[in-house]
């Protein structure tokens, strides 16, 4: 929990104290996430996806308890974001207000992205599929991303392509 609002505080110029920090929903988001995630991995019925709704309903946010998420990991302005449940999430990632974090279809098994560490996922950007973000990667605003991501690499647009 305390690298949850530490990271706040690296990445976040906006965060001031302690008291604004407690207040952000994304933290709330992870918070209740890691919760639910626990107990979906415990094979609980029903209460995880509970947990994801509440907290949906309170932060904006909808993750799936099913969800794995790395070490600090970081929503600001969280806003619409959407994560499915397969999706794996590395640590040091940033997202931005919008994201969609999404699946293609109704398959079985790995169905949404794999996002590397310190990737950063820029403001109503959309990846979708069985996908992977490579470390270090950064997506750009309202990029549709349905190919995979080399690591380091920036990709913009629709459809999303690398330009650095």
């Amino acid at each position: 929990m305390f690298d949850d609002i530490k990271v706040i505080f690296a990445k976040d110029p906006a965060a001031r104290n302690i008291f604004e920090v407690l207040l952000y929903q994304g933290l709330w988001a992870i918070w209740g996430h890691r919760l639910a995630h626990l107990l979906y991995r415990w094979h609980i019925p029903f209460v995880p996806r509970l947990i994801s709704q509440i907290m949906r309903l309170l932060t904006l946010i909808e993750i799936h308890p099913g969800a794995t998420i790395g070490r600090r990991f970081f929503i600001d302005h969280g806003c619409g974001v959407v994560i499915g449940e397969t999706t794996v999430i590395g640590d040091d990632v940033l997202l931005y207000q919008g994201v969609t974090l999404g699946g293609t279809g109704k398959d079985k098994g790995q169905r949404h992205p794999t996002v590397g560490n310190k990737v950063v996922i820029g403001a109503n950007a959309i990846v979708l599929g069985n996908i992977t973000i490579g470390a270090d990667a950064r997506i750009g605003a309202g990029a549709v991303v349905t190919k995979p991501v080399p690591a380091g690499a920036t990709v913009i647009g629709n459809p999303a392509t690398i330009v650095g």
